[in-house]
């Protein structure tokens, strides 16, 4: 009797590993083209045009307080029928992002008041695009995953995610010797038309091998904003975790405007070779962490909640350790190995974001009556807030420390200081998130076989 319906036995099985990578190739696309906005715009912003960091981190952190929308497009998702609509619009109006902000960029030398302006827009169309389309991908995969892989799909994805910015960054940085601004649009307009390419091959009838994987009842309707957000917020587990995810995000993200500055100012490197080297070196070593966290630290199993613990808090140590060599290597110059000091921060980075986004999505299913698109979309939110902050923070504090004491390597060791003493904080905060209660609602759950 079962033989004229085989869907239902395909929708069970949920996705296959080899769809958990196509999603994961969607998470890479995007990476490439926000690597394009903080790496080599926001380069050309401070060093070649000589403008205060502050106004690419506003407008990165603009880019941010755009995706607080995250929620509703989630929202959307989940009352839906199709996920895969709203991946491959955010894509097109993400590469349209990055190419409005190439050429507003490149018209700042000149016009600046109009640039800026495109620039508002253009950063505006970047964190729509991001947000409504790696929502859409992530509510995809925690929805369609079976239970016992979801931890090793988040690893995927983000491993994915860095991979396409370390592929991206080491490409572009090639393809822009010699720098031109004529070879930045030409280089800006194929990483566009890649990035489109590849998500919408990757999400081809992608969701035809989706599971219905939910905690909750299927049948019950999904809740608004405001009860998903308070569902959420009384959950006493997810309450900590959210405060340690923020200040750890805030942590995680105050290097990003600032490390091409840094080898630009410090080290003496051309725009090609800061990007290849950031990009080769330290987001390397992210990809390098992100991968033996995710089998060492039992991201991969979902097995034992608490086993994450140790690689979070090592992850954050190891990442304050790294800021405060390159602290070390702001006053030493050239001599001091960049290459070296920038993959230990990395893979410090990598450690703490696989382990933490396993336990992220161990908690994103976790709910008596909200949806996996809305709650994804609320830790979404959350993470834009603290990474428009931190980047917006960083890049504040290293202007206000030029200023104040006129020595370029003296304002970056005080900027990479902070950083590192905030890694520390996210690491005391960890060791109380990611265990007590939350650790207990993590068992309950395992016991009820919503893990493996």
């Amino acid at each position: 009797m079962h033989a004229p319906f085989p869907a239902p036995v395909t929708m069970k099985a949920g996705f296959s590993w080899f769809g958990i990578v196509r999603i994961g190739l969607v998470q890479a696309s995007i990476g490439a083209l926000v690597m394009l906005t903080t790496a080599v715009l926001n380069r050309l912003m401070i060093v070649e045009f000589q403008l205060a960091a502050a106004i690419p981190a506003g407008l990165v952190a603009w880019h941010y307080a755009v995706q607080l929308g995250r929620p509703f497009w989630g929202h959307g998702s989940d009352k839906g029928r199709s996920r895969v609509p709203w991946i491959v619009g955010g894509l097109v109006v993400l590469a349209a992002g990055a190419l409005l902000a190439t050429q507003a960029t490149l018209m700042m030398a000149s016009t600046f008041p109009a640039a800026f302006a495109l620039a508002v827009f253009a950063y505006a169309l970047i964190g729509v695009g991001v947000g409504a389309g790696g929502t859409s991908a992530l509510a995809l995969l925690a929805s369609g995953v079976a239970p016992e892989r979801r931890a090793a799909a988040a690893a995927v994805t983000w491993i994915m995610m860095v991979g396409g910015i370390v592929a991206s960054a080491i490409t572009v940085g090639e393809l822009l010797k010699p720098y031109s601004p004529e070879r930045l649009l030409e280089v800006a307009g194929g990483l566009a038309a890649v990035t489109i390419a590849v998500t919408v091959l990757a999400t081809f009838r992608l969701e035809r091998q989706a599971g219905q994987f939910r905690d909750g009842a299927e049948d019950a309707p999904v809740p608004d904003f405001r009860a998903a957000l308070a569902e959420i917020w009384h959950e006493a587990a997810a309450r900590r975790f959210t405060i340690f995810i923020f200040v750890s995000m805030i942590a995680f993200s105050m290097q990003d405007l600032i490390l091409e500055p840094f080898a630009g100012l410090i080290f003496g490197l051309s725009p090609g070779e800061s990007t290849k080297t950031v990009g080769q070196f330290h987001q390397g070593g992210i990809l390098i962490g992100m991968i033996i966290a995710g089998i060492g630290g039992s991201a991969f199993s979902g097995k034992r909640a608490e086993g994450l613990r140790p690689w979070v808090v090592g992850g954050c140590l190891a990442s304050g350790l790294g800021l405060g060599a390159l602290g070390l290597a702001a006053v030493n110059g050239p001599p001091w190995p960049l290459g070296i000091n920038l993959f230990v921060l990395g893979f410090g980075n990598g450690v703490f974001a696989v382990a933490a986004i396993g336990s992220m999505m161990g908690l994103a299913g976790a709910g008596e009556k909200t949806r996996e698109g809305v709650r994804m979309g609320v830790w979404g939110a959350s993470q834009a807030i603290a990474f428009g902050l931190g980047g917006l923070i960083g890049a504040l504090g290293l202007d206000v420390a030029r200023r104040a004491l006129a020595n370029d390597g003296a304002a970056f060791q005080v900027v990479f200081a902070v950083e590192a003493a905030a890694f520390v904080l996210a690491a005391l905060l960890a060791v109380k998130a990611t265990g007590g209660a939350a650790m207990r609602a993590a068992m309950i759950k395992q016991e009820r076989g919503v893990f493996a």
